[in-house]
């Protein structure tokens, strides 16, 4: 029983701190400002029938542009182009982004690069 007295004592001391802090942060001219021009954007949002979504796309209107332009900034290289090639003897694909792929070398030990290369379906984006 007492570890439950000792649980509700210890909430209200909290309850004290928080109902402390809440009082200074009512005080603060910056917090007033900020409910302030809040309170006046959600007015106007409501006089011209606005959502904060509405706001969002009108102030920032393409992120989506923004954000794929973004990596290119970083210094990252450019997404290689996907080969496809086919071998007419078994019929076998192979999908590959770089020259490295298992099946392709093994191919290419086998029939030499220049046969493989002529073995090129077509190239994707």
């Amino acid at each position: 029983m007492s570890s439950l007295l000792s649980n509700y004592m210890q909430k209200e001391q909290q309850l004290k701190q928080l109902q402390s802090e809440l009082e200074k942060l009512e005080h603060d001219e910056r917090l007033k400002a900020e409910l302030e021009f809040k309170t006046k954007l959600e007015e106007l949002m409501k006089e011209f029938g606005k959502s904060a979504g509405d706001v969002i796309e009108l102030l920032n209107p393409q992120p989506a542009a923004a954000a794929k332009s973004a990596p290119a900034s970083t210094g990252g290289r450019r997404k290689r182009k996907l080969k496809i090639y086919k071998n007419p003897n078994t019929g076998e694909v192979v999908e590959t982004r770089g020259g490295n792929q298992k099946t392709l070398k093994a191919w290419k030990d086998e029939f030499g690069a220049e046969t493989v290369e002529s073995w090129l379906v077509r190239v994707e984006e």
